[in-house]
């Protein structure tokens, strides 16, 4: 073979590739564009021929196998030198070929490894005999190959070598088959050639299979085809260098293959250092595309996240990338609220943390809608009243699978992007909606009850988990309903709709009668007030309107008829409809609170009226004892017409809502005789609070029960669903819930002011205050509101305390020790305003607690007319001369209010 010699000059560079047992491709140092490369072929030696594959334009192209160690010459080459930095000696070059001939060191100079020499003695390779003119170098070669024979090393060992060539797999004859025979489990596979940063040849192991990968879920710079010659586009070359320099430098790398695409495998390459897609990502070489990211199995929300994060920086080909904008402050991208209503198959109405409502989108979710042939035909099919919920194929089913999951629930909102007004339709915020880990619209098109919408490439208006929407996990056979086969018969659902239809409400009356005692029914809508509700029976699928019975409540506000200024809303008007809302909108069976009705009559509109009771609960009596209605003349005649007056009488008393500015009218009464004697009644009371003018707070003993229950649901309920840290922002005057800082549980309280990042919070069930942090707040849910407050306040009846602050700290805290732990009898002896003055019994001693202190000379007798107290008194007046004579506290310096008189500022 000629060959032309060149001088013997050292080069330096990094080994890109090994080609094979006696040629490898170094990479040089970059001048300003791609590393150049050469392919160097070792001297002196020759190889085992790796097996080809034939070439199909080539006429006489035939396919050759391995020869014996041609695989194990090229694997302990790679292994010694890819990504290491060696220096080489060309010492010819083939004519007419790219390739040249010479020795390769692993290090900086001469006196590092010499490759050839390491191959020679592993018996990998034969050494040139002939036609090459002797040298001390092919000298040293021939001994050393003379060395390798004897000790039977490589090639030179016994046997036919026959197991040391590869049986490869050219093709794949099932690309489908082969990837789901491996489970998603990582392969050993070796990296043959790359492509483009993201398509690249390997060999499989240890099936021998040769098979082109295609990363999942991104796509890089590639290069295209331009008058014959490949032309890379931006950041293509810098690309394929990022990805050759980390996998080549791997001697095995791990693949998990997950899809097919033609006849190429769709995978990801697992790196030392992690994922590589992740890396391309995140470095800017790469965007993620959503034709492949359905089949990532280690997650697409980590590719979606490195992408972002490249975006931010405007790494490489996001150099010229513009955010879109949001449209909502940061603190308002990501809440927890409360599921108010479900208004169709993607749109939800929610409570906020604030008590606001808000209705927002599932993000990238398309629901069941009319067919674009539907709705038309003739005059009469068009004059036919058009219910969507109803009459959409899917629609209803759609609604129901997302009420039955997501009613009176907690869920995880965070905004996506925001759909600006367009047509006659207002902005929609789109979002992504969490009730714990499950993706509420990932659930909907997985039930096969909506479609995903599709998306540009560079639309970023879009769900954050949009590629979990996809209904990949589901099998073929369990599309079922807007994902199955067109074919397939549609749900019908014939709804009787009697609302203001008088003649069929006649007819329907007897039987809603009739089975008032177990008729459940779903709320679908509030109108107007809050109590007309608009009900539906799935038993007997019918829909009518019901008014509740007994009590009149404020008009909200609503639209106005011809499309103008809506119509404000009555005093109270919205807070009570919100209240229906929030009692008894769209819930029904086992996952929310059952909702019964009984009908006692109908008014002429054809509507009915009766009593709704929301897991046992009278909705008319909550809202009268709420303030937010009152009892109604036709009550009267009804079974609860006394619970009705009694709440109506209490919300009265308490100015609750519309009864804020109520002033009693003031009855004429004649002057009735003075009682002369004492009036016993009393109640078993435990005090839970005592003031420093021992002003005191007690809870009745028959109502504890009662409020354990309610104390015990609420802390549960704030368990499973925790309040969002400091999302609440109380205000003066709400009822709320609080979190005690002594035993670090909840409470219901009343905010009586607000100071700066804290709240003065009067704990309405026990009597003592404290300034609370906003984050230890949360709103009260409506039904924790029904029970009224347990903690009455009351004074110590004929007694007051000394003015000195240091003696009234000595008598709070003794009557304070006396009620700690202990049972009274409370009765009622005279009111001063709206405060009863009471006198207290111990229940197991029947001591007069207002002796005890008298005894102690810790109060004074405070001097009453009334006749009827005088024996009271009389008692009072002897504990108290026992303790001036014994000198004891208020006495030890004698009867001090003998020089006290009034001209001298005495009050008693």
């Amino acid at each position: 073979m000629s060959a032309q010699a060149t001088a013997p000059v050292l080069h330096h560079g990094i080994v890109k590739q090994v080609q094979s047992g006696d040629a490898v491709v170094v990479r040089g140092q970059p001048k300003g564009g791609p590393p150049p490369e050469r392919t160097v072929c070792l001297s002196n030696i020759v190889a085992p021929k790796l097996a080809r594959r034939s070439n199909p334009n080539a006429p006489n192209s035939v396919e050759t196998k391995d020869e014996p160690y041609a695989w194990e010459a090229r694997e302990f080459l790679r292994n010694k030198l890819v990504g290491k930095e060696v220096c080489f000696i060309v010492e010819y070059k083939a004519p007419g070929a790219d390739r040249e001939y010479g020795i390769v060191y692993i290090g900086k100079d001469t006196t590092a490894e010499n490759v050839t020499e390491s191959l020679v003695k592993e018996g990998l390779v034969e050494v040139r005999r002939l036609g090459i003119k002797s040298s001390d170098e092919q000298t040293k070669l021939i001994e050393m190959e003379d060395v390798a024979k004897a000790a039977g090393k490589g090639k030179w060992a016994e046997g036919t070598g026959s197991e040391h060539m590869r049986n490869i797999k050219w093709t794949l004859d099932n690309p489908r088959n082969f990837v789901d025979s491996h489970h998603g489990k990582p392969v050993e596979a070796v990296i043959e050639y790359v492509r483009d940063g993201c398509t690249m040849r390997v060999f499989i192991l240890p099936s021998n299979h040769y098979a082109t990968i295609m990363l999942s879920g991104v796509k890089c710079p590639m290069y295209k085809l331009e008058d014959g010659k490949q032309v890379p586009e931006p950041f293509a070359e810098e690309t394929r260098y990022f990805v050759e320099s980390r996998l080549n430098a791997k001697r095995n790398v791990e693949v998990v293959l997950e899809g097919v695409s033609n006849q190429n495998l769709l995978g990801t390459i697992l790196h030392p250092n992690g994922n590589i897609t992740e890396l391309l990502l995140k470095e800017g070489f790469a965007r993620c595309v959503d034709w492949s990211m359905g089949v990532v199995t280690q997650g697409p929300e980590k590719l979606r996240a490195a992408e972002k994060s490249a975006k931010e920086r405007r790494a490489r080909i996001w150099k010229d990338y513009v955010p879109s904008t949001l449209g909502v402050n940061i603190s308002e991208k990501e809440f927890t609220a409360k599921v108010m209503e479900v208004v169709n198959g993607d749109a939800l109405v929610l409570k906020m943390a604030s008590g606001e409502s808000k209705k927002v989108f599932l993000a990238s979710i398309r629901p069941p809608r009319q067919q674009a042939d539907a709705g038309g035909g003739d005059g009469e099919n068009r004059r036919v009243r058009v219910r969507p919920l109803y009459d959409v194929p899917y629609m209803f089913e759609a609604r129901e699978f997302l009420r039955k999951k997501l009613i009176g629930k907690k869920v995880n909102v965070t905004v996506d992007y925001i759909q600006p007004a367009s047509d006659s339709f207002p902005e929609k915020n789109c979002c992504t909606v969490m009730i714990g880990s499950i993706n509420v619209g990932e659930a909907l098109v997985s039930k096969g009850l909506g479609t995903v919408i599709r998306y540009r490439q560079d639309d970023d208006q879009r769900s954050s988990q949009y590629t979990c929407c996809w209904p990949r996990r589901a099998a073929p056979s369990e599309r079922q309903a807007v994902c199955a086969c067109p074919k397939k018969e549609v749900p019908l659902h014939r709804v009787a709709d009697i609302s203001g239809d008088l003649s069929k409400a006649k007819q329907f009356l007897p039987f809603c009668q009739r089975g008032s005692s177990d008729a459940e029914a779903i709320v679908e809508l509030c109108a107007g007030r809050a109590r007309r509700l608009r009900c539906f029976i799935p038993r007997e699928t019918c829909l009518f309107t019901f008014l509740l019975a007994g009590i009149s409540c404020p008009r909200g506000s609503r639209p106005a008829p011809s499309g103008g200024t809506p119509v404000e809303a009555e005093p109270y008007g919205n807070e009570a409809l919100q209240f229906t809302k929030e009692m008894v909108l769209q819930r029904e069976g086992a996952f929310c609170l059952a909702v019964d009705v009984e009908v006692e009559s109908m008014d002429k509109a054809g509507n009915f009226i009766g009593w709704m009771f929301v897991d046992g609960v009278n909705l008319s009596l909550s809202l009268v004892e709420d303030g937010l209605a009152s009892v109604h003349f036709t009550a009267e005649r009804s079974q609860y017409f006394k619970q009705l007056q009694t709440a109506e009488t209490n919300a009265k008393e308490k100015k609750l809502n519309m009864w804020t500015n109520y002033v009693e009218a003031e009855e004429i009464q004649e002057p009735l005789e003075e009682e002369l004697e004492r009036k016993l009644n009393f109640k078993s009371v435990c005090i839970t609070d005592v003031g420093d003018d021992l002003h005191f707070y007690a809870q009745h003993v028959d109502s504890g029960p009662q409020l354990s229950q309610l104390m015990e649901q609420l802390r549960k309920d704030m368990e499973e669903n925790p309040p969002i840290t400091s999302a609440y922002k109380p205000k003066k005057g709400e009822v709320c819930a609080a979190r005690f800082s002594v035993d670090n549980e909840w409470y219901r309280g009343r905010v009586e002011k607000v100071i700066g990042n804290k709240a003065a919070i009067f704990y309405s069930d026990y009597g003592n205050r404290e300034n609370v942090p906003s984050s230890c707040l949360a709103p009260l849910p409506a039904q924790y509101k029904t029970l009224a407050p347990q903690a009455h306040e009351y004074g110590l009846a004929c007694v007051t305390v000394p003015a000195d602050a240091d003696a009234r700290a000595d008598a709070r805290e003794a009557f304070a020790e006396d009620a700690a732990n202990h049972q009274f009898c409370l009765n009622t002896e005279y009111k001063v305003g709206n405060l009863e003055y009471v006198t207290l019994l111990r229940v197991d001693t029947d001591e007069d607690v207002a002796i005890t202190l008298l005894d102690e000379g810790l109060v004074y007798v405070e001097p009453r007319r009334e006749k009827r107290l005088q024996k009271l008194l009389t008692q009072y007046n002897k504990s108290q001369q026992e303790a001036k004579t014994q000198r004891i506290n208020l006495w030890r310096y004698g009867d001090i209010t003998e020089d006290d008189a009034k001209e001298f500022g005495f009050n008693g």
